[in-house]
């Protein structure tokens, strides 16, 4: 057995939803559906905006204005990952994940099927 990776599930979350707050959740529903089958696998998945809607709630408005959260937590979450699994669907964060995550050498998967189990 290899060693767990911790991988960033990247797709839409945002994108295509027009800001409508049901849109959205459905598009963290798609991500989170991601998370047990990495689990099962013996990884540990990871999902940018588990850690930056906290971040988000936390800070003022004038944070939140002069920068993009949801995409500076991934660039930093990017830093400890282990790789990437691309999920379906046209996303500028989620296509920036794979620009960092190739960069950085780390391997991106555009489905289940192609990770390696633990």
């Amino acid at each position: 057995m290899s060693k767990p990776l911790l991988i960033l599930i990247a797709g839409p979350y945002r994108s295509g939803t027009d800001g409508d707050a049901d849109a959205i959740a459905r598009n963290l529903e798609r991500l989170e559906a991601a998370a047990a089958p990495l689990h099962r696998l013996g990884h540990v998945p990871m999902i940018g905006e588990w850690v930056a809607l906290p971040v988000l709630r936390a800070m003022d408005a004038a944070e939140v204005a002069g920068s993009d959260v949801m995409y500076d937590v991934a660039a930093r979450l990017l830093q400890h990952c282990d790789a990437v699994l691309r999920l379906p669907g046209e996303s500028k964060g989620a296509d920036n994940d794979v620009v960092i995550a190739r960069e950085r050498g780390l391997p991106v998967y555009s489905s289940l099927d192609e990770v390696p189990a633990a």
